[in-house]
C-alpha cells in the first residue's frame, strides 16, 4: 500500500462482538457491516485517486518533490489534529517511531519512483507482493504456497514473461516499495503498541517528512513553493494519507481486522481504475487477468491466516 498513513494497528482496536455471537442480531449485524465496508472502499478510492493526482503533479515537482509535499503537508495536518505528547516516552519508543518514519519515507520514495515509470495499476500490483509475502511467511501453512504460486503467475503475466514489457527500473522500484510496505506493517504495529491512538503515526510522518525534505528540495527547489503546486500537494496529502486513515480507523471499530485486510487486497484493481480514469492508462486483458490473480492470491493468503472470517 503506497499510502503512508493507512495501516492502523488493528490489534490495538477494540472490536464489538460479532453478530454470530448473538443470533438474534445477525440480520442487523449484516446491515451494520455495510457501513464499515463502504468506509474501507472509500479509503481505497481516496488513496489510489490521490496517487493518480500525484502522478499528474510529477511534471511540476518531480517524483521526489511530490513525496516531500505529501509527507510534509500530511504531517502538518496530523500534528495539528493529534497533538502528540512528546514527553514520557522511552528511548526504545523513539527508536521505534524513527524507524517507522524512515520506512515510511523509503516506501513512498520507492513507490513514486515506480509510478513515474510504469502504469499505476502495475505499480500497486507489484507493490502489494510485499504484504502478500509477509502473510505467506507468517502463515507457514502448505496452502500458502498455492497463494504464492498464484501471485507469481500474476506477476509473470503482468511482465509479459519478463520485465522487458514494463520499465525494468520502475518494476524494481515497485517491488522494493513492496518490501518497505511489509516493513511498514511491522513497524506500524510496534508503534501502535507504544503510542496512544494516532500519536505515533503523526510523529513518524514528521520523521519521514524531515528525511525526504532534502531530496525534494534537491529535485524541485523553489517549484515546491508555487501556490498551485502546494494546493495539489495538499490534495494528495489529504486524499492519500489523512482521509483514508480516518475512514479506515472508523471502519476498524466495527469491522474484523481480517475482513479489513481482505478488502485492502482490492487496492491493485482500484489503482488500475484510477490510472484509467485519471491518467488514461489503458489495461489489456492480460493485465487485468494478472491483477486479478494477485488480488486472489492476496485474499487467499489473508483468509488462510484469519480464523474469524
Amino acid at each position: 500500500m503506497n499510502d503512508t498513513s493507512r495501516t492502523a494497528d488493528a490489534s490495538a482496536v477494540t472490536l464489538p462482538e460479532t453478530a454470530a455471537a448473538h443470533p438474534e442480531g445477525a440480520v442487523r449485524g449484516r446491515g451494520r457491516a455495510v457501513g464499515p465496508v463502504a468506509l474501507v472502499v472509500a479509503g481505497g478510492l481516496s488513496v489510489q485517486f490521490g496517487a493518480a493526482i500525484a502522478v499528474l503533479l510529477m511534471p511540476r515537482a518531480g517524483a521526489l518533490g511530490v513525496v516531500t509535499l505529501r509527507l510534509i503537508l500530511a504531517a502538518a495536518v496530523l500534528l495539528v489534529v493529534c497533538r502528540p505528547r512528546l514527553r514520557g516516552h522511552t528511548r526504545a519508543d523513539w527508536g521505534t517511531v524513527v524507524a517507522f518514519g524512515a520506512v515510511m519515507a523509503a516506501m513512498n520514495v520507492l513507490f513514486y519512483q515506480a509510478a513515474d515509470r510504469i502504469p499505476l495499476g502495475a505499480a500497486v500490483t507489484l507493490e502489494v507482493l510485499g504484504p502478500l509475502a509477509l502473510s505467506v511467511i507468517v502463515s507457514r501453512r502448505p496452502i500458502s504456497l498455492v497463494w504464492a504460486g498464484l501471485a507469481l503467475a500474476g506477476v509473470v503475466l503482468l511482465s509479459g514473461g519478463g520485465f522487458d514489457r514494463l520499465d525494468p527500473v520502475g518494476a524494481a522500484f515497485a517491488l522494493s516499495a513492496g518490501a518497505m510496505w511489509a516493513a511498514y506493517i511491522v513497524f506500524s504495529a510496534r508503534t501502535g503498541r507504544r503510542f496512544p491512538q494516532a500519536d505515533g503515526l503523526a510523529l513518524a510522518m514528521a520523521v519521514g517528512a524531515v528525511l525526504t525534505l532534502p531530496l525534494g528540495v534537491a529535485e524541485a527547489g523553489s517549484k515546491l513553493l508555487v501556490p498551485s503546486t502546494l494546493a495539489l500537494g495538499l490534495g494528495v496529502a489529504l486524499l492519500s494519507s489523512v482521509l483514508p486513515y480516518t475512514l479506515e480507523l472508523l471502519a476498524l471499530r466495527r469491522l474484523p481486522a481480517s475482513t479489513f485486510a481482505v478488502l485492502m487486497s482490492l487496492e491493485p484493481a482500484i489503482a488500475a481504475a484510477a490510472g484509467f480514469l485519471v491518467l488514461h492508462q489503458a489495461l489489456s486483458v492480460t493485465d487485468a487477468l494478472a491483477i486479478a490473480l494477485v488480488i486472489a492470491a492476496s485474499m487467499g493468503a489473508v483468509r488462510g491466516r484469519a480464523p474469524d472470517l
